[in-house]
């Protein structure tokens, strides 16, 4: 089979691909923190910034000491177990779900205002059918077209900003200080704890340079987060500064809550930059939606390799792209906007909960890489109080969404997430735990149809089968003379997270060197303990290193991500992504 060639993403490409998705979020987060915290919206979004920067050291040490996709899966998956990674991911699959249909709709939406008898709804799924085609082409062209709108939409909002600004030096400040006066409706307190947690979505999408660092070129990925961090950190607050020196609060809220960008523009220069705005939302929420394909699909491959989803989806076409999951996620994306009639609002609590939640369960899965594995390198270190501040800051926003009162006729966000959440939950329970409940499913079948025995029997061979098909899957556990402490902790984490009965320890040894009659006593003890597993010890003479993990691989037809070793210490000669997705467990 000929092997496919895969470019590398540089800095620009892979910021733009991320970036278009975090920086859109001025067309909405500066109207949305004004409606919460009225004259203190910027303050809260440099709050946001503070936050966010906070993550840039969570993101970095987690990715850069496992540098595989997934995010906040691939950081829980090898820090706790499989079920917990499966929570994140499910979180993260309906947060890019909710991202690529409200940012496709809201940009149909923008069209429309150009064009009137543009039908919102087919132009959508036209717009998400155009950014699944270009995925499905590869990342490489996806890229090119993200770039594009990643520098258009910051020349945009570049001229945007000097215009206000010479706006303002003819004008002077005197509107931003009669908001600045305004009274609030409650407290100062209340109006930046609600500012907050609605500002937090102004970050949404942060997390999405994690899920595809293998298509990243070496050293690109803590580019991509600093170059997200500046760009919301100086957009964001400036725009919500500007919005509140030109529009009166009440007006913000009333009249410009979707349009407030293109107003500000039509104000300060005419309506020549109310157009470009618009075309740039058009343009910069489009690049949103690619964000969410190209996110997803790093994400599912990597659930998918780990037989969480069906190895159906693991097929690729000659340009190296899965496209039956971004053909999935596309019918996916159409049959929510058709269940919602293109009330996209119902989404938001979905989009709001589940990307708090992926926030908050990264810094967590950070913890755990530095209690379960001290010893593995990474690049640099987020500090425990950083940690647990940043934590602490996404369930405050958590909380603030949570109590937040819904639009008139909307339910509670708490209400639409679970709708969502429970079905996308109950699949993955089934992938997780399938063996077990295909067993239950036998047993009731051969309570009721024991006198149609033909029929039965004929039912119990073919999910004995399936059974034996997914145990038969052979495990690689390498070692290097382990107690027998070590030894039972594999063997406990295969038991509970692998189906298999299979499983192959290897010790690679020098030329002249033999091992322990201990250790051999070891593995007689295991083999009696565990002997629904079949235990294969294997000695060979060599060096361990990527080479052999490949040859081993090929040679016993077992993939990379099934074989495991233990945490490796600082002097270890090679970084785990160069072992291929060998698999920490211990």
């Amino acid at each position: 089979m000929e092997k496919v060639k895969v470019h590398k993403l540089k800095e620009l490409p892979a910021t733009a691909i991320c970036g278009n998705d975090i920086s859109s979020s001025v067309l909405y987060v500066s109207a949305l923190a004004i409606a919460y915290a009225g004259q203190y919206a910027w303050v809260t979004l440099l709050i946001v910034a503070a936050v966010l920067f906070l993550f840039r050291k969570i993101y970095g040490e987690v990715v850069g000491a496992l540098p595989l996709n997934g995010g906040a899966y691939n950081a829980l998956l090898n820090t706790t177990s499989k079920s917990v990674a499966s929570l994140a991911a499910s979180l993260t699959l309906l947060s890019y779900m909710a991202t690529a249909v409200i940012s496709a709709n809201e940009a149909m939406h923008y069209l429309h205002h150009l064009i009137e008898s543009l039908p919102v709804i087919i132009a959508t799924i036209i717009l998400l059918g155009i950014f699944a085609g270009l995925t499905i082409m590869g990342i490489t062209e996806s890229a090119k077209i993200a770039v594009g709108i990643f520098i258009f939409h910051l020349t945009s909002l570049i001229v945007l900003a000097a215009s206000l600004g010479y706006y303002l030096m003819t004008h002077g400040l005197n509107q931003f200080w009669e908001n600045w006066n305004m009274p609030l409706e409650g407290s100062i307190t209340t109006a930046i704890f609600f500012g907050f947690a609605a500002s937090m979505l102004g970050i949404s999408g942060f997390e999405s340079s994690a899920n595809f660092v293998e298509e990243q070129a070496d050293g690109v990925f803590p580019k991509t987060l600093r170059n997200m961090w500046v760009v919301v950190s100086i957009i964001n607050p400036l725009m919500a500064f500007l919005a509140l020196a030109v529009v009166p609060i009440q007006e913000v809220k009333e009249v410009y809550s979707t349009t407030l960008l293109s107003h500000m523009g039509e104000l300060s220069a005419g309506e020549w930059l109310a157009f470009i705005i618009s075309v740039d939302a058009v343009l910069v929420l489009s690049g949103a939606v690619l964000t969410s394909y190209v996110g997803v699909s790093g994400l599912l491959e990597r659930m998918t390799l780990d037989r969480i989803l069906p190895q159906f989806f693991l097929k690729k076409n000659k340009r190296g792209s899965s496209y039956r999951i971004i053909l999935m996620f596309f019918i996916l994306s159409v049959s929510v906007l058709l269940i919602t009639k293109g009330e996209v609002k119902l989404l938001a609590g979905v989009y709001t909960i589940s990307f708090l939640s992926v926030m908050a369960l990264f810094g967590l899965g950070n913890i755990f890489l530095k209690i379960k594995r001290a010893k593995l390198p990474r690049p640099e270190k987020a500090g425990w109080i950083s940690v647990f501040i940043a934590i602490g800051a996404v369930l405050v926003a958590l909380t603030g969404n949570l109590l937040m009162k819904p639009e008139k006729g909307l339910p509670k966000n708490s209400t639409v997430f679970l709708q969502y959440f429970i079905p996308a939950m109950v699949i993955v329970f089934f992938m997780l735990k399938r063996t077990a409940i295909l067993k239950i499913l036998l047993n009731i079948i051969s309570a009721i149809f024991d006198p149609i025995r033909r029929f039965v029997l004929g039912v119990n061979k073919k999910i004995e089968k399936t059974i034996d098909e997914i145990n038969s899957q052979e495990f690689v556990f390498f070692t290097k003379d382990d107690s027998i402490e070590t030894l039972n902790k594999v063997m406990l984490y295969i038991k509970e997270n692998e189906h298999t009965n299979k499983l192959k320890i290897v010790t690679v040894l020098d030329e002249d060197e033999e091992i322990s009659e201990q250790f051999k006593k070891d593995l007689d003890v295991l083999d009696r303990e565990y002997p629904e597993i079949k235990i294969e010890f294997i000695t060979m003479k060599g060096e361990f290193g990527p080479e052999l993990v490949k040859k081993l691989s090929q040679k016993w037809n077992i993939p990379i991500n099934f074989m495991f070793i233990g945490s490796p210490g600082d002097r270890f000669p090679y970084r785990i992504e160069e072992l291929g997705g060998v698999r920490l467990i211990i």
